[in-house]
């Protein structure tokens, strides 16, 4: 079987996307038209994990601005005007095809960063992956009382984060 890589997402993917988000993200649903605006947004940023012939993992990324988290499971409508980071939404892996396989997605995003002109990658870390986005560069940032609240719908434990593309 060949290694599991990363190719564009299609809009035909949906179904494996929605079924990965809902057995990776039980306590964080988000509809099945959330996910696919996302792919319709921003393409670039959206990508599935391929193993053999099965989908076994997605990434959605979109531009964004710092410091305001998207809300989860709505929609965005539009892309912000003046963009200052590339936010992160989701990086989702089916547990058997975990290991090493987030670096390269978190590459092609940067790329794109640096190719827009954007320096910042931003995410928010829900289910103790903190460790995991700190060994790709993250950092957590002090959430003041209205980052809080945002964060708030993302569950416990959930921390937003920062990469900064300048000083790499």
């Amino acid at each position: 079987m060949s290694k599991p890589h990363w190719r564009p997402a299609h809009a035909s993917d949906l179904p494996a996307i929605s079924a990965i988000a809902a057995q990776i993200h039980p306590a964080l649903p988000e509809s099945p038209e959330v996910l696919a605006e996302k792919i319709r947004l921003y393409p670039d940023g959206c990508r599935v994990l391929i193993a053999g012939n099965e989908i076994a993992g997605y990434g959605l990324a979109h531009p964004w601005k710092r410091h305001r988290i998207p809300p989860l499971d709505g929609l965005l409508e539009r892309l912000p005007d003046g963009a200052d980071c590339l936010y992160v939404h989701d990086v989702a892996v089916l547990p058997d095809f975990r290991g090493g396989v987030v670096h390269p997605y978190v590459a092609d995003v940067e790329q794109l960063a640096r190719a827009s002109g954007i320096a910042t990658l931003a995410l928010v870390s829900v289910y103790a992956t903190q460790p995991l986005w700190q060994r790709l560069g993250f950092r957590p940032v002090t959430a003041d009382a209205a980052l809080r609240a945002k964060l708030a719908s993302y569950g416990e434990g959930a921390t937003y984060m920062l990469r900064d593309l300048t000083a790499m």
